[in-house]
């Protein structure tokens, strides 16, 4: 019992060490029969290679990651979730899809110049207007009591004035019978002073009467000369006077004119022919002064004005061409106004038709144009797609010769249509590149393809 008791603590030994022993041999006493017998390697544990295995994928693990951290940020996609497009050479024709709205070529406004409440609406919105003809009766106390107490204010003005031209002329008239009288006077005493120096010569005459008649002439004559002077003087500032009366006169009755025609204008008329359209008022509405009541359009011309992209504000100008096509035949239009202001991103452009307008057209109706930006040239051209919004045009992925992957690639792109955009730097013909968004890896150095 001692030595199978040794024997089996040995083969605990040897599987606790791992240790290949040799084949021992113990000789027993009792049996007197040889006990060798031979022991088998133990093989590498189980344990051990699963640990190597995990390192070694760790470690090819970092290697890759540490690889592509050199080459950029790398993002697997499908590629069915991108477009690729060629980059090819072709002839780009350099204009831009518009969407124009028919108005009217002529429209004119319907505002008005004082207030006042609907009394009476006499036409409909929609209805044809022939000049003149009245549309609404507006009702303006106020102004109505203004205009009244205006001629009367007028009225007495000009009564005043006539009272001070009346009093002129009847200066005048009085200055003039002065002159008269005074010349008489002087006519008769120069005769009356050539008698008595006759006399006086003859030594008969009383030469007291000479000298009081020489002295009674002399005074007619001070008095004859100052007369004239104040007849000039009077005369000078009558004739400024009545000029500055008549002036005032004419504004007053212009001022008078003119607010009879603003009540005149409650009564609202059609300056032009043409269709009524925004008239929307009810009787017993307050209009405020300088309120639009609608307006009214030339129904037999139209143009186009159409809305486009801020991008586009420096290539467009007036003289430029557009056309869109409308049951088998082209109409030509050309750019007649620029709206310089952006709202939204976007201007406003008037387009005038050069020829016969197209039949049934109506206000409102939207029309498909294209507008030319330039003549049609060869280039490198790639499709328009949503990248753009994404990259601004300064880089784009580029699909590598096997499809794997696509790298991040800078470009300089130019002119563009709705179809194309022309390639200026960066691109070969025969490459191919994403032309879809980018939104979801525009942070991305390049993407590697797979199949879907």
């Amino acid at each position: 019992m001692k030595v199978s008791t040794l024997i089996e603590d040995e083969m605990k030994v040897i599987s606790q060490t791992g240790n290949a022993a040799k084949p021992v041999s113990i000789k027993g006493s009792m049996s007197g029969e040889g006990m060798d017998r031979p022991i088998e390697k133990n093989k590498l544990p189980v344990k051990n290679l699963a640990v190597g295995a995990v390192v070694v994928i760790i470690v090819a693990t970092m290697s890759a990651y540490l690889f592509d951290q050199g080459r950029g940020r790398s993002l697997v996609i499908e590629n069915n979730r991108i477009v690729i497009s060629p980059v090819r050479e072709g002839m780009f024709e350099d204009f831009i899809p518009i969407r124009g709205r028919v108005t009217p070529r002529k429209t004119v406004f319907l505002d008005m110049i004082e207030g006042g409440q609907v009394n009476e609406k006499l036409v409909e919105d929609g209805a044809m207007v022939k000049k003149g003809e009245l549309i609404v009766i507006l009702n303006n106390t106020s102004l109505q009591l203004e205009v009244t107490r205006n001629e009367a204010m007028v009225t007495e003005q000009l009564n005043n004035m006539r009272t001070i031209e009346l009093q002129l002329e009847q200066n005048r008239l009085l200055h003039k019978r002065n002159l008269v009288e005074l010349n008489y006077e002087i006519k008769r005493l120069n005769r009356q002073v050539d008698r008595l120096s006759n006399l006086d010569d003859a030594g008969v005459a009383i030469k007291s009467q000479l000298e009081d008649a020489r002295d009674e002439l002399e005074y007619y004559e001070n008095r004859r000369f100052v007369t004239l002077e104040s007849q000039e003087t009077d005369s000078r500032m009558q004739e400024t006077q009545l000029a500055f009366l008549q002036k005032s006169g004419a504004q007053l009755e212009q001022s008078l004119d003119l607010g009879r025609k603003n009540l005149d204008a409650l009564n609202v008329r059609a300056p032009v022919g043409g269709i009524l359209s925004g008239l929307d008022v009810e009787v017993g509405q307050s209009i405020q002064r300088g309120g639009r009541l609608g307006q009214i359009d030339d129904p037999d011309s139209f143009k186009l004005r159409a809305n486009i992209d801020e991008f586009y504000l420096g290539r467009v100008d007036l003289g430029q061409r557009a056309h869109f096509d409308k049951d088998g035949a082209r109409f030509e239009l050309t750019i007649g106004k620029i709206y310089p202001q952006v709202n939204n991103g976007q201007f406003e452009i008037d387009l005038l038709f050069n020829s016969d307008e197209p039949q049934g057209i109506r206000r409102g109706q939207t029309i498909q144009a294209k507008l030319t930006l330039g003549d049609s040239s060869s280039a490198t051209l790639i499709p328009n797609g949503a990248f753009y919004q994404d990259t601004g045009g300064n880089w784009m992925f580029v699909v590598s010769d096997d499809g794997s992957e696509a790298i991040k690639r800078n470009v300089r792109l130019g002119r563009r249509n709705s179809r194309y955009i022309e390639v200026l730097d960066g691109l070969e013909v025969g490459e191919e590149v994403v032309t879809s968004p980018y939104s979801s890896f525009k942070e991305m150095d390049r993407l590697k393809i797979t199949e879907n």
